[in-house]
Formats: structure tokens, C-alpha cells, sequence
């Protein structure tokens, strides 16, 4: 399986990226974005891009991948609504676009975050966005699946760029274990996210809209993967 991976260089995107790279059925991954991952792998080649809304000049280097994993957003604080549709609604629909035009049908997983407003008019303004943006992504030429995470633990040194969510990581690292126990449904982790994303690109999902508890149960399925199981 050929993987494109957008934000590999975020909290998510880090966990993602080593899921793929220590998975023996993916046979390579290309991660887009403004910032290289700064990692060295056989696996691995960075595309680095300076405007994320613009791919018709590199669209043949798009072309032949199995699925995308889209994990690039940014934090609603602080920006206005306009400010934040910028980023989490315009580059994931042109990103969707273009692929949809380039691999038409594949597996396209983007991470949205529980609460999401499917109706695009809740009160809340960063659930309203990206419930646009999980129906524009769904309306395109492609196998489209929304992840919706919940409280996302860190697991193997992954580093959020958000301060806020740095802290609150910090603070809450000692009790993780327990609520994962207590609250299976609204925790999960980076490694989880990665597996479960390797598995609904293998086999696909009979929904659409992943909540977190969905997420932590497809991740299972991958940690006993096989190539003569999976092909």
C-alpha cells in the first residue's frame, strides 16, 4: 500500500507516520506539507510545498497512491472563523479535490474531532467548520472516511505544536492509563489512530463517520495484521 500523509509533522501526523513505517504492508509514504518530517527512512520522501491550496504542479507526483491520510488542522484559538476555515476547511477540500481527480476512488481519511456539527449550524463555531468540511469530502470521488477523535494521548514521544494542548497533555500524562479504563470512549491515542487508519484503508468501514470508541475497536484489528490475512 502506497500512503500520502498530509500534517506528519503534528501530534497526530507523528503517530501516524510511524504506524506506516513499521507497518510491513505499506511500501511507501510520501508526506506533504511546509516543513520536512526531518526523518530517514527507505519508506519515506518528503514533498515539500509552500502553498497547500495549489497541487496542479505537482499532481503527477500525486498520482498511483492507495490511500491519504489527511492529519494537518490547527487550533481555533484565536483565529476567527474565516481564519480557521482557511486551514481546516479550504486545504483539506483542495487537497480531496485534486485527488479525487488524480485517484479517483481511493482511500481518503481525514481527522476531524468529536463534536463535530454535521449541520453546519450548531453555535459552536470550529464544529461548524469542520462539519463542512466532512460533507464537502464526502460529496467528492472518493472513499472517504471521518475520524473523530476525542482525547488523543501521545504515545511515543509525539509532540503537539499547540502550547495549550501541551500542557494539558503534561497535566493529564500520569491518569491516562486509568482513563482510558474508566472512558474507552472518549480516549484514544496516536497509535491507535495510525492502526485504525491502516485498517479502513485495507478493508474499509461500513460507516462513514468514525467517533472515537470506532476508532479504538478498528485499531485492534491491525495490531494482528498479516499479509496472507490483509493482502
Amino acid at each position: 500500500m502506497k500512503v500520502l500523509l498530509f500534517g506528519a509533522t503534528g501530534m497526530v501526523g507523528q503517530g501516524v507516520l510511524r504506524e506506516c513505517l513499521q507497518d510491513s504492508g505499506v511500501t511507501h509514504v510520501l508526506a506533504v506539507g511546509r516543513i520536512p518530517t526531518a526523518i530517514g527512512h527507505p519508506k519515506l520522501r518528503d514533498l515539500i510545498l509552500t502553498d497547500l491550496l495549489s497541487y496542479q504542479n505537482v499532481e503527477p507526483e500525486l498520482a498511483g497512491y492507495d490511500a491519504c491520510f489527511f492529519c494537518l488542522g490547527a487550533t481555533a484559538a484565536g483565529r476567527t472563523e474565516a481564519e480557521y476555515a482557511a486551514i481546516n476547511h479550504a486545504i483539506p477540500v483542495a487537497v480531496g479535490t485534486t485527488l479525487a481527480r488524480v485517484n479517483p476512488g481511493m482511500t481518503f481519511i481525514y481527522v476531524s474531532g468529536a463534536g463535530t456539527d454535521s449541520t453546519e449550524q450548531g453555535r459552536i463555531m470550529w464544529a461548524r467548520v469542520k462539519g463542512r468540511t466532512e460533507n464537502d469530502l464526502l460529496r467528492l470521488a472518493l472513499n472517504a472516511f471521518m475520524f473523530r477523535p476525542a482525547i488523543i494521548q501521545p504515545m511515543h514521544g509525539e509532540i503537539s505544536k499547540t502550547w495549550a494542548y501541551r500542557v494539558l497533555i503534561a497535566t493529564f500524562k500520569p491518569i491516562f492509563p486509568l482513563l482510558r479504563r474508566l472512558f474507552p470512549g472518549f480516549v484514544t491515542t496516536t497509535e491507535r489512530i495510525g492502526r485504525a487508519m491502516l485498517h479502513v484503508a485495507r478493508t474499509g468501514n461500513t460507516e462513514r463517520v468514525l467517533e472515537n470508541r470506532n476508532i479504538n475497536i478498528a485499531a485492534q484489528v491491525v495490531a494482528n495484521w498479516s499479509p496472507t490475512r490483509y493482502g
